[in-house]
């Protein structure tokens, strides 16, 4: 059999890999590539394999980054299922139509703008029409039951423990009267993670591609993320501030409701909070919400719990939920204390802008980060200490407290995947490391050959292997090896260019307001030697691509 890499290799969004073994093609995933502005023109590349030569694909979760390039595979030709549980059938079934009607919107401001300057219209990445068409051809699956697709293919889904209906997929392939068992973890979530239950152990594979999204990183308040988060509310609101919770639509959303909802049965906590609007502004979420409680057979022992002594774990008192563009744009129109929890969870789109945009610049008010914030997201510039930031083409000064509580995050951390490795009786003979940024993945890989003696791979973006039950070998062509070096490079120069941009933002912002009164002769005439330095760099940089330009 045959793997190539083509998404969250050596990154961590638009997880997609391809699987060949004799005359079977599947795909394992087939997401969005999300982040900065370079990394988004991947989702427009040519696909790497011909769509209509698959024969299935594989999805591990709803979330658009393992998702979100589904309808692009019916538009280019695939006519096959896709293979999922139930509760991710009916999460795609709302998260792709949003998906696209993203795609459309997006493509219309731009267009508008094209046109102005005279340029050609371009064309969504894929329409609402596309979307319908993709959803009706999931096929949802058990958990734990194995299906053999063909002569040749046999698959199963397990519990990963990420969001409702997330699996880790167990593929059995037979290729010249041997068995060759892969696992694709997808995306694992913590232990103890309230709503989902735990990552299911499975007892062995030949080969293991795993995801390292915190490979590397312990989360922070993993025992009290829930009393932190209070704290932090109820301090902002005893100083009559809004709290704004960026949250994902998918996942995240559900256990803040249930976090809130567990906070009201302590009698004598947080009260302010209890008396203290809570909005769920977000379309996406509401349905996802009701997706939640039609699948409630897959809650945790702890949510079903709540089912069954007559509480609905999804809802409480104080909670409303807003799903017109006015009733969000009603949210703040008043200065009254309030808790608003907005999509997206990395602030790159939908309403949550539109509340940082209102409050942002408040002193008493927080941001409260609850996910992962991917590298080139606005929340991830606002984490990182950001003195300002655009939104709607709008200068911001971030005055409000930013807070990050990564113990809320979806994905397991260092300990819950060691956890999960030590659940393998027969341990892998080769581990294939994706979804993570190069820190994490570095790290995870040492502590794994280190700790469990474990043989590990970062794959990069197209590369190939081929896995017997002997060996594991780098069939990676040389042309398609070079032209994804050339390719990555021309997008790491638009990371860079995007990056120096926004860190010449934030030192406008620094000096025109903090420090310029205060320097003195010798720090000023520093800064206007290193200044001139960059800018003649910046100049020769610009001189290279106009000339590029003009022999095109």
């Amino acid at each position: 059999m045959k793997v190539t890499f083509h998404g969250a290799a050596k990154g961590v969004t638009g997880s997609n890999h391809y699987v060949e073994a004799g005359n079977t093609r599947l795909l394992v995933d087939c997401g969005l590539f999300q982040g900065s502005s370079a990394t988004k023109k991947r989702n427009f590349e040519e696909l790497p394999y011909n769509p209509a030569d698959i024969d299935f694909v594989l999805l591990t979760h709803a979330h658009i980054d393992h998702s979100g390039r589904i309808p692009l595979l019916y538009k280019k030709g695939y006519k096959g299922e896709v293979l999922c549980t139930k509760p991710t059938k009916g999460l795609c079934e709302i998260m792709l139509p949003d998906s696209a009607y993203i795609q459309e919107k997006e493509t219309e401001y731009k267009n508008r703008k094209r046109k102005r300057s005279g340029g050609k219209s371009l064309s969504p990445l894929y329409t609402m029409d596309d979307a319908q068409t993709a959803v009706r051809h999931f096929k949802s699956v058990q958990y734990d039951n194995i299906i053999k697709l063909n002569g040749e293919v046999s698959v199963r889904f397990r519990e990963a423990g990420h969001i409702l209906g997330s699996a880790a997929i167990e593929i059995w392939i037979n290729e010249n009267n041997k068995t060759i068992k892969t696992v694709f973890s997808g995306d694992l979530g913590k232990f103890d993670t309230p709503i989902i239950r735990d990552p299911f152990f499975i007892d062995e594979a030949d080969y293991l591609v795993i995801e390292s999204t915190y490979g590397n990183r312990l989360h922070e308040y993993k025992s009290n993320r829930e009393k932190a988060m209070f704290d932090i509310i109820e301090e902002t609101l005893m100083n009559k501030g809004t709290v704004i919770i960026p949250s994902f639509a998918v996942g995240r959303t559900q256990e803040m409701i249930f976090g809130f909802n567990r906070q009201i049965d302590l009698k004598n906590r947080y009260k302010i909070i209890k008396r203290t609007p809570v909005y769920i502004d977000s379309p996406l979420a509401i349905s996802a919400t009701e997706v939640f409680k039609n699948n409630e057979e897959v809650f945790d022992d702890e949510a079903k719990e709540y089912i069954f002594s007559g509480d609905n774990p999804l809802d409480f008192e104080n909670l409303i939920y807003t799903r017109t563009a006015d009733e969000s744009k009603e949210i703040n129109l008043n200065n009254d204390p309030k808790i608003i929890i907005s999509a997206s969870g990395m602030c790159d789109a939908g309403r949550i802008k539109h509340h940082l945009k209102h409050n942002l610049w408040k002193r008493n008010c927080t941001v409260l980060f609850v996910g992962y914030q991917a590298e080139g997201t606005l929340g991830r510039r606002l984490v990182d200490g950001a003195k300002s930031v655009k939104i709607f083409k709008d200068t911001i000064k971030v005055n409000a407290r930013i807070e990050m509580i990564d113990g809320f995050s979806g994905h397991g951390d260092k300990e819950d995947l060691d956890k999960y490795i030590e659940g393998f009786k027969t341990k892998p003979q080769k581990v294939f490391i994706v979804h993570g940024e190069e820190e994490q993945q570095i790290g995870f890989s040492k502590r794994l050959k280190n700790k469990y003696g474990l043989s590990t791979i970062i794959p990069d973006p197209g590369q190939t292997f081929e896995l017997s039950c002997a060996e594991c070998v780098d069939s990676t062509p040389e042309p398609n090896r070079e032209l994804t070096k050339q390719k990555f490079k021309r997008l790491e120069l638009l990371n860079m260019i995007k990056k120096v941009k926004d860190e010449i933002d934030d030192l406008t912002d620094i000096i025109s307001n903090d420090t310029l009164n205060s320097m003195n002769d010798t720090e000023i005439n520093k800064s206007i030697v290193t200044y001139s330095g960059i800018e003649n760099e910046i100049y020769s940089l610009i001189e290279l691509l106009e000339n590029i330009n003009e022999k095109n």
